[in-house]
């Protein structure tokens, strides 16, 4: 079930899909002359779909050839391993205890060149652990391997998990929920990472009500226009830097 919303891996063709696939581009036009390689996605609050973004856009950046690592980094509710139907019984936490090594972490979800480390057992300390040196030295080692590491963080006004880690990636990612998040709410977060001097390079408006016009328009210009329909429908994710 949790697969079928991969959507960039089982319904590449639908505009959800093309969506992710843009803001890929946008992510890569943001930043020509020091590409960025850690990439932390956060919200204001929770059910706003981050952990759903970071998975099809770590399928969207695989499929043109990059070596791509999705890291789970929220130790309050991991969703990863969910979203990719694989096992969480080791991950982050045993990495940063020195318990495994990084290569016996990476985890294999199907896709080529789209390497998962999920978070392990979930330690009593998240911030203390997310914001050790450590920590930051294992970021970098990642870096090092892949040509871009998605981390997937807990809301940032809910717990201050993101903003430790944000001055220490090159760009924070803000998923906004469409009629769910409150102005206020994102005002906080975005103060919140600023707060931290973290370079945030864009927000990703979640969950917006697509008309069915807009639909017509995507499949008759590019489509293969097999899914029309006459309906308003929720979608996962719509493009914006």
């Amino acid at each position: 079930m949790a697969q079928e919303k991969l959507i960039t891996l089982h319904d590449p063709k639908s505009p959800a899909a093309e969506a992710y696939r843009i803001l890929r581009t946008n992510i890569q036009f943001s930043s020509l002359d020091k590409p960025i390689k850690k990439l932390l996605v956060t919200s204001a609050g929770p059910h706003e779909g981050k952990s759903l973004t970071v998975s099809n856009l770590g399928i969207a950046f695989a499929q043109t050839g990059l070596r791509v690592l999705i890291l789970d980094c929220d130790l309050r509710k991991p969703m990863q391993h969910k979203s990719f139907e694989v096992f969480n019984t080791k991950g982050l936490t045993n990495i940063l205890l020195g318990e495994i090594s990084i290569e016996d972490s990476l985890q294999d979800v199907g896709v080529d060149s789209l390497k998962l480390i999920t978070t392990g057992p979930i330690p009593p300390n998240p911030s203390e652990l997310l914001g050790s040196r450590r920590m930051k030295v294992f970021l970098d080692e990642l870096s090092d391997l892949f040509d871009i590491v998605l981390v997937d963080t807990p809301p940032v006004v809910a717990v201050t998990d993101a903003a430790l880690m944000a001055a220490n990636v090159d760009g924070v990612l803000l998923v906004v929920a469409s009629g769910a998040t409150k102005i206020e709410m994102t005002q906080r977060a975005k103060e919140l990472l600023l707060n931290v001097n973290a370079r945030i390079i864009g927000t990703v408006l979640n969950m917006i009500e697509v008309e069915s016009d807009s639909y017509y328009y995507y499949y008759y210009y590019g489509g293969d226009g097999k899914h029309k329909s006459k309906h308003h429908k929720k979608r996962p994710a719509a493009a914006s830097l």
